[in-house]
């Protein structure tokens, strides 16, 4: 059964559940799992590069697409927030980046999961430090005890 059709009911529940799949994935020692954010990250590059790839569908204010717990008419989840009141921030960098870099299907796919994603992947369009930079942006973005909860899963991310 393709993940969307389940989606249909169960909405978030299933889709967290796939995104921890792809988390199982990165842990379970994928090249991925040793990514941490570089030192030397450019938030100002990060917002420009976000406005111009990621705004669109993820909202010029992170706030993401209306009904984003619920799948369309297609069967997709649309674009979740990326702001405090999304998901985003309960995964850890690794995770965050490989979604980003080899879109939502990809990561699964790679976890032996079938997913329909409207997430693309960026890895050909933007280098990794690029991508780097438009999570920092993101994460500039957060209040700090946001901030504070995805870094501790980060680390629990490393400690796999």
């Amino acid at each position: 059964m393709k993940a969307a059709t389940v989606l249909e009911g169960t909405g978030a529940l299933v889709a967290g559940a796939l995104i921890a799949g792809g988390a199982a994935w990165v842990f379970a020692g994928n090249e991925a799992s040793s990514i941490g954010q570089p030192d030397d990250v450019d938030i100002v590059a990060g917002e420009t590069l976000y406005r111009a790839n990621c705004a669109a569908c993820h909202g010029a204010s992170l706030e993401g697409q209306p009904d984003w717990r619920s799948p369309d008419g297609d069967g997709l989840l649309p674009a979740p927030p990326h702001d405090e009141t999304g998901h985003t921030w309960h995964h850890g960098d690794a995770l965050i980046f490989t979604y980003t870099k080899l879109g939502g299907a990809e990561t699964l796919a790679q976890q032996g999961m079938e997913f329909e994603s409207g997430m693309p992947g960026f890895g050909d369009a933007l280098s990794d430090q690029d991508i780097w930079n438009i999570i920092a942006f993101i994460k500039s973005a957060w209040p700090d005890r946001i901030r504070e909860a995805q870094s501790a899963r980060t680390e629990a991310e490393r400690n796999q």
